[in-house]
């Protein structure tokens, strides 16, 4: 995966660090915890952002929301903030089973 599809933000002060990628098409994060006694990562599974979480960083202009409208652009970005969470999986699932086909 290209790089500039990934977001990583730190926000420091003890709080964890939170990746972001746009893969197929759709916002995924993922909380990335680091071991302070050797300084590991420990990545856990990617979760899609619902519309109404990419709503919310679009309504507070967050770093996040700034990112993914260079990467997507304004319209994909609008459109993913409506889209119903159950079609966009469906939709998935079908692509997943025409490339496996």
């Amino acid at each position: 995966m290209l790089a500039f599809n990934r977001l990583r933000i730190d926000p420091g002060d003890g709080y964890p660090v939170i990746d972001y990628r746009i893969e197929d098409g759709c916002v995924e994060s993922r909380v990335v915890e680091m071991s302070s006694e050797e300084s590991l990562e420990t990545e856990n599974v990617w979760n899609r952002l619902t519309p109404e979480e990419l709503s919310s960083h679009v309504m507070a202009d967050t770093v996040v929301a700034r990112w993914l409208s260079h990467r997507m652009g304004v319209f994909p970005l609008v459109r993913a903030c409506h889209q119903d969470f159950s079609a966009a999986s469906h939709s998935q699932e079908q692509r997943s089973q025409r490339v496996a086909a």
